[in-house]
């Protein structure tokens, strides 16, 4: 019992660790980029997709960590963890393209940039439902092997 206290704990933790670097990472690179009033004007203007985005990814790692204990405690093998992780992270590269928006004018590549610029909002819906997606896919997972 204890034990699975300490798993929840632990991947809460680290949870909110992972929500702290989304949100740390989206500053630093709008702000290395367009500079400090850019990163919070943009943050002001789509603040809720920002958050919720940062939310699902720290749940994604809390739900990795714990999926990670359990197969550390022998319900599950390592192939899972590697595929559970790998759709997480495809989740989150998906939900931060928007962000290319930023770098494609140093790349030099403007029709792209104008692309992306006029459907950002829906490319924020698009992380987010890979984001939840991620999500649903771990704790189907988790609820696997916990009955095993």
């Amino acid at each position: 019992m204890i034990e699975h206290i300490v798993m929840i704990v632990r991947s809460t933790i680290y949870g909110l660790i992972g929500m702290a670097t989304l949100l740390a990472v989206y500053f630093s690179v709008l702000s290395l980029i367009s500079g400090w009033p850019y990163a919070i004007d943009q943050f002001g203007h789509f603040w809720y997709f920002i958050v919720s985005l940062a939310i699902g990814f720290g749940i994604q790692i809390g739900l990795y960590v714990y999926l990670k204990n359990l197969i550390r405690g022998g319900y599950g093998s390592g192939k899972v963890l590697g595929v559970t992780g790998t759709t997480s992270t495809a989740a989150m590269l998906s939900c931060c393209t928007h962000y290319i928006i930023n770098l494609l004018p140093i790349l030099g590549v403007a029709g792209v940039v104008t692309f992306i610029a006029q459907y950002q909002v829906q490319l924020f819906w698009v992380g987010l439902l890979f984001n939840l997606g991620g999500i649903v896919y771990m704790v189907s997972r988790i609820i696997k092997y916990k009955r095993a």
